[in-house]
């Protein structure tokens, strides 16, 4: 694994959750081999985004796990060992830049209800992309603790549906890797 700047293993041992950035080979099967690697080993995946690079031939996952130092530093070390990984980086969260997409509906049957929702979903930032009669859809961008956040504070009115992608993340500053 590469060390750098954007590359951390916290101190302590508590159970934190980690991002890892995957450069892998764009080809059939990569994903299963990732995740099959995760399943026999008992981590667990709380998130993944899979995208091509700027390179056609390269793909960027996104991995996002809670663990403690010593379960993160063994599962870096047996993701090395798979052939299709090019290359592996731990994000600090405060050097990297984060994000995540999250569309939740909720019960509106009333207008002062979707009113209320649509001023909440204006403090957040978010977008209304659906009003019914009955419900409200509203996307959310950002960390996942501001997707949690929106989430419980419109809780109260009963929330249908969410659908979430994932984090997707990069380093900040300058381009750090030898790709």
């Amino acid at each position: 694994m590469q060390k750098n700047k954007n590359t951390i293993f916290d101190e302590d041992n508590e159970n934190k959750m980690y991002i890892l950035s995957v450069i892998v080979e764009n080809k059939p099967g990569v994903l299963f081999r990732i995740t099959n690697l995760f399943r026999s080993r008992n981590f667990n995946i709380e998130s993944i985004t899979v995208g091509i690079t700027e390179k056609p031939d390269l793909s960027r996952m996104t991995i996002t796990t809670v663990s403690d130092v010593k379960t993160l530093e063994q599962l870096v070390k047996q993701l090395q060992k798979l052939i299709d990984i090019i290359q592996i980086n731990v994000l600090n969260k405060e050097n990297a830049v984060y994000r995540e997409l999250a569309l939740i509906k909720m019960n509106a049957k009333d207008p002062t209800t979707r009113i209320e929702i649509a001023n909440f979903a204006t403090i957040y930032r978010g977008n209304i992309m659906d009003i019914s009669n009955e419900t409200i859809t509203v996307e959310i961008i950002g960390t996942p603790d501001k997707i949690d956040a929106f989430k419980n504070l419109v809780s109260n009115y009963g929330i249908i549906q969410v659908a979430r992608t994932g984090v997707s993340a990069l380093p900040r500053g300058a381009v750090n890797d030898d790709l």
